[in-house]
């Protein structure tokens, strides 16, 4: 099974550079490329890829708008970011709309492909350069830290994935476990992973753990 990916630039060059590339990544296929918001909106309406990589400045809306939209409608749908714009304001406003990837634009195929396969396994890939901005926008205060898990707002659920990430097990064991569709687990996956900062399994089991939220009785 191929992999869908609905591309959404506004730049001619950028759209056919993205579309050459993720065409040739082995397991993934271009569904379809959109150059404004409006086509993008009504074809996302009727077919929902695997991932969407969408440009936030387009010419008759806002990327923002799209992501938001798209991560209420389908939680499962890994979103990721492409864009010129590195600055605080957008990485922090797209993070919050729900995009799980932010890459500049002068990112590379292979960084691009490596990227949607990190997001596809229920990772968070930024490009480095703009990665101080979460940082700096996310870095948790003592207080927060000693508030526990109540501060951080994981679910019961999110905690049990959590657990269960903790002691190895695959979305699909984990789906079978807690009868839910692995979808649904990289879902919860990515939303534990947000919520903790942090882009794998093994940094989410460790600030879980700093943090008080899990303790060596969970492993």
């Amino acid at each position: 099974m191929n992999y869908q990916v609905v591309i959404v630039e506004d730049n001619n060059a950028t759209r056919k550079v993205l579309h050459d590339h993720v065409n040739k990544c082995e397991g993934f296929e271009v569904m379809a490329s959109h150059s404004d918001f409006s086509s993008a909106m009504d074809a996302l309406d009727k077919a929902t890829p695997h991932v969407l990589l969408v440009d936030l400045d387009l010419p008759d809306g806002d990327g923002i708008d799209i992501i938001s939209r798209e991560s209420c409608r389908h939680p499962e749908l890994s979103i990721m970011v492409i864009s010129v714009f590195g600055d605080e304001n957008h990485v922090v406003k797209a993070i919050q709309a729900g995009a799980q990837g932010y890459l500049l634009k002068d990112s590379d195929s292979v960084e691009i492909e490596e990227s949607i396969r990190q997001l596809l396994d229920g990772g968070s890939p930024i490009s480095p350069s703009i990665a101080r901005h979460l940082i700096k926008r996310f870095q948790v205060s003592s207080e927060v830290e000693s508030a526990g898990d109540d501060a951080i707002g994981l679910s019961e659920r999110e905690k049990e994935v959590l657990v269960l990430a903790s002691k190895g097990f695959s979305y699909t064991e984990t789906a079978t476990m807690l009868n839910l569709s692995v979808n649904t687990i990289a879902s919860y996956t990515k939303r534990v992973y947000g919520k903790l900062a942090v882009n794998s399994r093994s940094e989410a089991v460790f600030e879980a753990t700093r943090r008080g939220i899990m303790n060596k009785d969970h492993w």
